[in-house]
């Protein structure tokens, strides 16, 4: 294992990382005041005391096997990419090119079949949820296509493409669109239950998605190691960048506060970090952002868009179990689709695979750790399990 000779805020944020821990956790696990992982977060350069170290050691030696792999082998890409901060210049907001994926659920219940039937057979995601796909029409997007699910959900994934002048561009048009998708998304599932359900089941009471999910590939910049991973965090979480108190009129916050954020190394408290190989990452609640490097053991965006799919379409059957019980009722569910199936999809996701990279797993890890889809998974398997026995 590679010694930590040295433990500053970049390796104890690492470690954080690496554990899929959020600020109060890890403090709470390490016995030590959640300021204190905050102030790592934010002085990467300052070095902790002999004591804190030793407390470093031990959560270290704590870890998984497969924690410490992830741990030594993000320790070494940083090592071996960092640069004396004196020579590195200020980071600053810059054009880039960057690639949007959004994903927008709807529960479809048994309105799902006759779609499903109708659907290209694909290959089935890391969920190892069985699938097909339908085409959309988005009047902007590159590539748009419905993902139809056997277990009752579709997923709606536009791909589209912008070229910016700031990050703060995209985060204008980011919530500006988001206002119009979900309409949109309902309009063209009703299209499709019309051509291909012709009446064979009452649809859902609304189907319009409940939200949407992004995911970003940085595609082109000019920003080094300092300002990359400052430019990823801004994109897996962009509201920092808007003033949204009005959802109908977003602005940005104001002159000079991406600059700032630039300036000064912003992170966000609660964004995973993971890495690709030589390419780098981070998951926010909102979304993911990652920048691929022409590598062979670079992850590639098509493996991150499939595991969201995947999670997204498990997140909307679970919520409609859990939405059902709230309401009072005991949810129903095909017995292809049991708790049992619950089950199989939360071992499949959250259990490493003899074929997967460390990479991979990093990746995954950290998407299922941001998203909470396994505690939900667990609360709707059980909620199944008491109403269908």
């Amino acid at each position: 294992m590679i010694a930590v000779d040295r433990w500053t805020g970049e390796e104890a944020t690492l470690l954080r990382s690496v554990m899929r821990a959020s600020v109060r956790d890890f403090a709470s696990r390490l016995g030590i005041s959640p300021r204190t992982v905050s102030n790592w977060q934010r002085n990467k350069t300052g070095i902790c005391r002999p004591q804190m170290a030793q407390i470093l050691d031990t959560a270290l030696h704590q870890c998984t096997s497969a924690e410490q792999e992830a741990f030594n082998l993000r320790l070494a890409a940083m090592r071996g990419a960092t640069t004396p901060a004196s020579t590195e210049p200020t980071a600053r907001p810059a054009p880039c090119t960057v690639v949007s994926h959004k994903f927008l659920p709807v529960y479809l219940g048994e309105c799902a079949a006759p779609l499903y039937a109708a659907g290209v057979p694909s290959e089935p995601g890391p969920g190892g949820l069985d699938q097909r796909i339908l085409p959309a029409d988005h009047h902007s997007a590159q590539s748009s296509e419905v993902h139809i699910y056997a277990c009752g959900v579709a997923v709606l994934h536009l791909e589209e493409h912008q070229h910016l002048q700031s990050l703060t561009d995209l985060a204008l048009w980011r919530y500006r669109t988001y206002r119009k998708e979900p309409d949109w998304a309902g309009k063209w599932m009703a299209h499709l239950l019309d051509r291909h359900a012709d009446g064979m089941h009452q649809p859902p009471q609304s189907l319009v998605p409940q939200y949407v999910l992004s995911a970003y590939e940085l595609r082109t910049h000019t920003w080094s190691s300092a300002g990359l991973d400052t430019a990823l965090q801004l994109l897996a979480t962009p509201s920092v960048l808007v003033n949204r108190q009005n959802p109908a009129n977003v602005v940005p916050l104001g002159p000079g506060v991406e600059e700032a954020k630039f300036r000064d190394g912003w992170t966000h408290p609660e964004a995973v970090t993971f890495d690709g190989g030589v390419s780098r990452g981070v998951v926010g609640w909102s979304g993911v952002s990652y920048h691929p490097q022409a590598d062979e053991r670079a992850l590639t965006m098509s493996q991150i868009v499939a595991l969201e799919l995947d999670v997204q379409a498990l997140w909307a059957v679970s919520s409609h179990i859990l939405h059902t019980i709230e309401a009072g009722h005991d949810p129903v569910m095909p017995t292809a689709y049991s708790w049992r199936f619950l089950r199989s999809a939360y071992f499949r996701l959250t259990t490493a695979r003899p074929t997967e990279t460390a990479q991979h797993r990093v990746m995954r890890e950290a998407i299922l750790a941001t998203s909470e889809l396994p505690d939900r998974l667990r609360a709707a398997q059980e909620a199944l399990r008491d109403s269908n026995p």
